[in-house]
């Protein structure tokens, strides 16, 4: 115990003497603090003491910031100069810069000099000044499956070694042998220069290649259905006016026009006049004198007659029960050979008589032909009815929805109002709605009216004091 005493005393005496070296230095005028919020008093702490022959304490009480900063020099180094500068000859670091050119060839052969080959400073930046080659990317040479896929192809190899194929190749020939299918040519590359112009204006050209072909390779087009290449309706999309709607028209068909737009206002007048006659109360419904009268006294009277009946000791009529239906009687067994055979008898008798009518039918085979040629005549009648209507409705609105389609006024002046040039001429109409009653007559869109507003809040009224004072 008592040999480690002088030099446990040596210890301690060295480490005092550094722990004053480092006070002197802190106290000289050029010394850089870690920290400059640390004063003179927290410096003259005593720190404490670690045990560091612990792994547990190196990392938490060992200063490696020396280390990281060498560190960052060096990726700092290899990044911008490919390696480390002390590294390098000074031929790659230093060079002199004697303003030579880049010389130009002409077409004649003759030199010519021209500017310096300098990049633009943007392309400067753009460029990429890692030096650093990027690391190898484990992930993209991998495959999934690959050990799979690897047994898999082996395996086909030694098939086709023996000259055995796969079920799917042996499906396919089987096919192309079924079908008589033929190679089909390879077309030239679209750069080529041999290959044929494309007009994209040209009509298709009928597809001569083989159906089998176009359906294993899924070109065969899908047959468009006729309905889709009928148009919805067959008025034009914008129509043109009549000749009396010009600013300067002619006096007959300004009147013609005239009385297109008087018979269209009769008709609206009429379906008025109809309504209001509909919902009119009929003349005899009214009430007068005499029915007012008659229902005030009307229950006095009953009840007069009612008091007059139970003095005089009558009852009141009351509907006799109806007669029970008599009871049905038994047919006897004789009765009921009878009717069987009367039906029987009925029967035979009708047979006989369809015979006898198909007999009679031979002898009637002109009048028939001349009834088979008058049915012919009035059915091809009907459809010829039939398809001048469907082609009357193709011009005609549809209903589309819950609202019948309103067609436009007629835009037309009368006689006073038709100006003498064009310079006189007032507009009427508006295009934007003329285009949405051409869509709704048209089949395009269905009719539609305007949403009405309406109101969250009941509006309130308020009396102010102004109001009151001139009130």
């Amino acid at each position: 115990m008592f040999s480690n005493g002088p030099g446990r005393f040596l210890g301690v005496v060295n480490m005092a003497a550094a722990r004053r070296n480092k006070r002197v230095a802190a106290t000289q005028p050029g010394f850089l603090k870690l920290n400059a919020s640390l004063d003179h008093n927290e410096l003259n702490t005593r720190r404490k003491r670690v045990n560091k022959n612990k792994k547990k304490n190196w990392n938490k009480h060992s200063d490696i910031q020396d280390v990281e900063e060498f560190l960052d020099d060096v990726r700092l180094q290899e990044r911008s100069t490919g390696g480390l500068i002390s590294e390098k000859p000074d031929d790659s670091l230093f060079f002199m810069d004697t303003g030579e050119h880049v010389k130009n060839i002409q077409k004649g052969g003759t030199e010519k000099k021209g500017r310096r080959s300098r990049p633009l400073r943007i392309d400067l930046i753009l460029q990429h000044d890692s030096l650093v080659p990027p690391p190898k990317d484990v992930l993209a040479h991998q495959q999934p499956n690959a050990k799979k896929l690897r047994r898999i192809s082996q395996k086909a190899e030694q098939l086709a070694a023996k000259g055995v194929l796969p079920r799917r190749q042996k499906l396919l020939l089987r096919r192309k042998v079924a079908a008589g299918s033929k190679t089909k040519e390879q077309l030239p590359a679209n750069n080529h220069p041999e290959r044929p112009f494309y007009d994209l204006w040209e009509e298709p050209s009928e597809v001569t290649a083989d159906p089998w072909f176009l359906e294993q390779t899924k070109k065969k087009l899908v047959k468009r259905p006729d309905k889709l290449n009928q148009k919805p309706s067959a008025l034009p999309a914008v129509e043109i006016i009549a000749p009396g709607g010009s600013y300067n028209p002619e006096f007959f068909s300004h009147q013609a026009l005239l009385l297109q737009a008087h018979e269209v206002e009769v008709k609206r007048q009429k379906e008025e006049q109809r309504v209001e006659r509909q919902l009119a109360v009929p003349r005899e419904d009214k009430a007068t004198e005499e029915t007012v009268f008659q229902e005030q006294v009307e229950g006095l009277l009953e009840e007069e007659e009612e008091e007059e009946l139970e003095k005089e000791g009558e009852e009141p009529a009351e509907d006799k029960p109806a007669s029970q239906s008599a009871s049905r009687e038994k047919k006897t067994e004789r009765q009921r050979k009878r009717e069987k055979a009367e039906k029987e008898k009925e029967q035979r008798k009708r047979v006989e008589q369809a015979l006898t009518g198909r007999r009679q039918q031979l002898f009637q085979l002109r009048s028939i032909g001349v009834e088979l040629k008058k049915r012919e005549q009035r059915t091809s009648e009907r459809q010829a009815k039939r398809h001048a209507r469907q082609e009357a409705q193709k011009s005609l609105p549809r209903r589309l929805g819950r609202l019948k389609f309103q067609a436009p006024d007629l835009e037309v002046q009368l006689s006073d109002e038709v100006p003498g040039s064009l310079r006189l001429l007032r507009p009427e109409g508006s295009v934007l709605k003329d285009r949405f009653k051409s869509l709704q007559k048209r089949n395009m869109i269905e009719p539609r009216e305007r949403a009405k507003f309406k109101r969250k809040h009941k509006l309130k009224y308020v009396e102010k004091r102004a109001f009151k004072a001139i009130t």
